[in-house]
């Protein structure tokens, strides 16, 4: 394999409408306030590539974008954060999703998406972009273009051949649902996966993060990482079990915490690092992401979440 990058993220390239401290009471019959307002580039595989870019890995994504002013700034993000963009489709009539956000005091959030979401692309048709790196990384396992078995089964099984560390994240369903059963072949074929408690809950049906892990783990996923948000998260294989808490930050904004987690954390497993030592260094980009408003905007470099968590300890 000519592995040209670390590491190639695949998923959804979006825009970000964040509305920070919304008040829904109007003030007008047709207006309302809010704290802030902003655009940010978002969408898991965007999250994860530049993110990773600033962890020092050489980066590249596969991603679809529409030839539009969104599309653009996504581009030029990526660009700017060291992101290889040579592998990006522009699918005919595809338009660049834009999502609006609303952030909570607390920095929990609600989002609204569109007709856009749903617009597939399909990196099967030419396994070639995408096996060309050390890791390839799931931005969006059960969303688009990951919502569809077949595409799940052709991608994992070119990646899995050519010899690819596999990270799937994964996501709740918006348009079309999918159980772990629907993809039951490909499960197997996951070296990691790292669902938020919310999704480790809906697709497992447990309640413990231990019982939720072992339902991953007995459909053949390797290594499962359950991300408990303020509780920290638990990992758990063949061989280990372990727990790890949080870092202590005043939260703003939790947009891109679980992607800035998996980028670190598949980039210090590239780097030789075990599990648990991966873990920690992801749980602190994790933190650092959610000091400011959007998903690319505090973490900057290994070194400052070196020193995070050397400040913290």
């Amino acid at each position: 394999m000519n592995q040209h990058f670390d590491m190639i993220c695949i998923g959804m390239a979006l825009v970000d409408s964040i509305i920070k401290g919304f008040d829904p009471v109007p003030v007008s019959a047709s207006g309302y306030r809010a704290v802030s307002s902003s655009l940010n580039v978002g969408g898991e595989a965007v999250n994860e590539a530049i993110a990773a870019a600033r962890l020092g890995m050489k980066t590249a994504i596969l991603c679809a974008l529409g030839r539009d002013a969104a599309g653009d700034m996504v581009k030029s993000a990526l660009s700017g954060s060291g992101v290889d963009t040579g592998l990006i489709l522009y699918p005919e009539a595809h338009s660049t999703p834009v999502t609006t956000m609303f952030v909570q005091d607390d920095g929990t959030r609600q989002s609204i998406t569109n007709t856009a979401h749903r617009f597939n692309f399909h990196p099967e048709k030419d396994c070639s972009r995408f096996t060309c790196a050390r890791a390839l990384l799931l931005g969006s396992l059960f969303r688009a273009p990951f919502d569809d078995p077949e595409i799940i089964q052709a991608v994992l099984r070119a990646a899995s051949q050519a010899g690819q560390l596999i990270f799937a994240d994964t996501k709740l369903p918006n348009f079309r649902a999918l159980t772990l059963a629907d993809i039951r072949d490909s499960l197997s074929l996951m070296d990691y996966i790292t669902p938020n408690e919310d999704e480790a809950r809906y697709y497992s049906g447990k309640e413990e993060p231990e019982d939720m892990a072992d339902v991953f783990l007995d459909a053949g996923v390797r290594n499962v990482i359950i991300k408990l948000g303020g509780r920290g998260c638990f990992f758990k294989n063949a061989d280990t079990t372990l727990s790890l808490p949080p870092y202590p930050v005043k939260a703003v904004d939790a947009t891109g915490a679980g992607d800035n987690f998996i980028a670190g954390f598949a980039s210090e497993i590239l780097r030789g690092s075990s599990p648990c030592d991966a873990i920690r260094f992801a749980n602190a980009c994790g933190a650092i992401c959610t000091t400011a408003v959007g998903a690319g905007a505090a973490l900057q470099s290994r070194a400052q979440v070196l020193a995070f968590m050397n400040e913290i300890q």
